[in-house]
């Protein structure tokens, strides 16, 4: 059985990962090597961004329930 603290965020984790990839692979594929671009030019601040997106992009998805 998973853990309720997982099961409630699963979507808000799930994109955390996913962004923290993504954002990875763009730095790695396509950063900016000149160091004038504040996100990409290093791979700690191109991860912690796409971390970020992912997890605000999917956390719309949960289902917001109001237990009385």
């Amino acid at each position: 059985m998973l853990n309720p603290f997982i099961k409630k965020y699963r979507f808000s984790i799930l994109g955390l990962f996913l962004g923290m990839i993504s954002g990875f692979a763009y730095y790695y594929f396509f950063g900016c090597v000149s160091g004038t671009c504040k996100i990409t030019s290093s791979p700690i601040n191109s991860t912690l961004y796409g971390g970020i997106m992912g997890l605000l992009l999917l956390s719309n998805f949960e289902s917001k329930t109001n237990k009385s």
